[in-house]
C-alpha cells in the first residue's frame, strides 16, 4: 500500500461497523432458534454471500470470475462449511459474550500451528503470550474444576469453529498470494452452497415468512461484514486496526444483556480480557499478515 492511501480513520470507522453488523449477524441467528434447521443457515449464509458477491463482481469486474488455484478453493469452502456450522451453533446455544470470545482464540492456535505447518520461528515470547491466552479460555469457560458438572459441553462448538477458522487463516494466506479478494468470496459462496445443498435437504423444515426473512438478513450481514473488513485491512495499517475487532466482545455483551438478558459471569469477562491482551500482544511481536483477517468468512 503506498503511504499516501493509508487511512487509519477510515479502517477504524469499517471495522467498528463491521463489528456491530457482525454482532447483528449471530443476534438474528439467536432470533431463529428452532424456526430453521442447522441445514438450513448454514445453506442460506452460503448462498445469500454467493449471490451478493456476483452481482459485486459482474458490476465491477467480471473478469474476477478466473481463478488458478480451483482445488484449494474446493478445500477452503468445504474448510468454510465445517467453521460456519459449528459457529453458528455456539451463538444458538451459548451467551452471546462467551461464544463471541471463543472466535477470538483462532489467532493462538494458529500461532501454536504457524511453527509444524509451516516451519515458522515462533519466539518464545509468542509462545509466551499463546499460552496464557489459552488459559483465558479456561477461565472463560469455567472448566477448573474440570468435572462435567460446571462444564458446557455447547463450548466445544466455540472451539471447534476456532479451530476450523484457524485452517483458513493458512488457506487464506496462500489463496492472497495469486488471488483477488472478490474471487476468494465469490468460490466460498460457490462451493458452501453446493456443498450446504445435501444438508439442506436432508435437514428441511417448513419455514414461516419471519424464518425466512431472519435467514436473508443473517447471510447479507454476514457478508456485508467480511466485504467491510476487507475494505478496512486495505485502506489502513494492519498493526493499527489491531484492537478494534474485540469491540465485537463489547457489542455482544451489551446485546445479550439487553436483548436476551444474559449476563456474563466474571470467569468470562475475566477469561475474555486475558484473551484479548495476550492476542494483542501476539500480534504486537508480529504484527497480522494482510488478507488473514475475518477467518470465519
Amino acid at each position: 500500500m503506498a503511504e499516501g492511501s493509508i487511512n487509519n480513520v477510515k479502517g477504524a470507522m469499517l471495522l467498528t461497523i463491521a463489528a456491530v453488523i457482525f454482532t447483528g449477524e449471530v443476534i438474528a441467528v439467536r432470533y431463529l432458534g428452532t424456526s430453521a434447521s442447522d441445514g438450513q443457515i448454514v445453506f442460506a449464509r452460503a448462498f445469500v454471500q454467493l449471490a451478493i458477491v456476483a452481482i459485486w463482481i459482474f458490476v465491477r469486474n467480471p473478469t474476477l470470475i478466473r481463478t488458478s488455484r480451483p482445488g484449494l478453493h474446493f478445500i477452503r469452502g468445504i474448510t468454510s462449511l465445517v467453521c460456519w456450522f459449528f459457529y453458528y451453533k455456539s451463538f444458538q446455544l451459548l451467551d452471546l459474550a462467551l461464544a463471541t470470545t471463543l472466535t477470538f482464540t483462532t489467532s493462538l492456535i494458529v500461532v501454536a500451528l504457524a511453527a509444524p505447518l509451516l516451519k515458522e520461528t515462533v519466539s518464545a515470547r509468542r509462545w509466551g503470550f499463546t499460552a496464557l491466552g489459552f488459559v483465558g479460555v479456561a477461565i472463560a469457560s469455567n472448566v477448573t474444576g474440570l468435572s462435567k458438572s460446571n462444564f458446557d459441553f455447547s463450548i466445544l462448538f466455540g472451539l471447534l469453529a476456532a479451530v476450523a477458522a484457524a485452517a483458513l487463516v493458512f488457506q487464506n494466506r496462500i489463496l492472497a498470494r495469486t488471488e483477488h479478494t472478490a474471487t476468494i468470496m465469490l468460490y466460498i459462496g460457490l462451493i458452501t452452497t453446493i456443498g450446504a445443498s445435501p444438508g439442506l435437504l436432508l435437514d428441511w423444515q417448513p419455514l414461516e415468512g419471519h424464518a425466512m426473512l431472519l435467514l436473508i438478513i443473517a447471510g447479507s450481514l454476514g457478508t456485508i461484514g467480511m466485504i467491510l473488513t476487507v475494505e478496512a485491512y486495505r485502506v489502513a495499517e494492519v498493526s493499527a486496526m489491531a484492537p478494534f475487532p474485540y469491540l465485537r466482545i463489547v457489542f455482544a455483551i451489551l446485546s445479550g444483556f439487553v436483548i436476551f438478558g444474559e449476563s456474563p459471569t466474571w470467569q468470562t469477562l475475566a477469561g475474555s480480557a486475558l484473551i484479548i491482551l495476550c492476542a494483542l500482544a501476539v500480534q504486537r511481536v508480529e504484527p497480522k499478515r494482510r488478507g488473514l483477517s475475518s477467518p470465519y468468512r
